[in-house]
């Protein structure tokens, strides 16, 4: 089963293909997105990486997290789950 990952303080240049070409130099990648301002259309500094299992993500974090890539640290960690579609916390229904 896939896991996504987290991926933090890259660099603002980088596109999805540059995200999802850096790793899979570690294996299998399902889907690599680098999150944009929807104002702006600029990157905010993170994305995330879906790996096509577990064992690929585990050793992505290992061999990622703090590499240097565009002179930037990345951070690499498990994404949290999503939120369900229209719950926001800590907005209740009335």
């Amino acid at each position: 089963m896939a896991k996504r990952l987290y991926v933090g303080n890259l660099p603002y240049s980088m596109t999805d293909a540059e995200l999802q070409e850096v790793f899979a130099r570690v294996g299998g990648v399902v889907d690599a997105t680098v999150v944009m301002d929807r104002e702006t259309g600029r990157s905010r500094g993170f994305g995330f990486v879906e790996m096509v299992d577990d064992a690929t993500a585990d050793a992505a974090v290992q061999q990622l997290n703090g590499a240097q890539v565009g002179g930037r640290t990345l951070r690499v960690a498990e994404a949290n789950p999503r939120p369900a579609r229209g719950a926001r916390e800590g907005r209740g229904e009335r």
